[in-house]
């Protein structure tokens, strides 16, 4: 139900705006979008990531560090990927160069 009343305040903001206002309304619709699938991809990669590193050191526990290490360095790939999209996403709001 949120999607929908989000999606028909963004028409409305569509219908009732001027062209800056449009791209600006668009550019607001397409950041949240953005990231919460980046978000969301995020979360799963990291879930991922936590259990084949719980499952590895559950299978040789003697490898528990090295596979601790190798995890957060993946954790850190991951998250960046979101960073990346929050500057897009600043970027796209605040800095917007499809205003002319």
């Amino acid at each position: 139900m949120k999607k929908f009343f989000l999606l028909f305040l963004a028409l409305g903001a569509v219908a009732f705006a001027g062209e800056s206002e449009m791209v600006q309304a668009y550019s607001v619709v397409a950041a949240g979008v953005g990231l919460g699938l980046a978000a969301l991809g995020g979360a799963i990669g990291m879930g991922h990531t936590a259990a084949a590193t719980i499952a590895g050191t559950a299978r040789n526990p003697g490898l528990g560090g090295k596979l601790m290490t190798t995890m957060f360095i993946a954790l850190a790939m991951i998250e960046a990927q979101v960073i990346y999209t929050l500057v897009i996403a600043l970027i796209a709001l605040y800095a917007n160069p499809f205003l002319g």
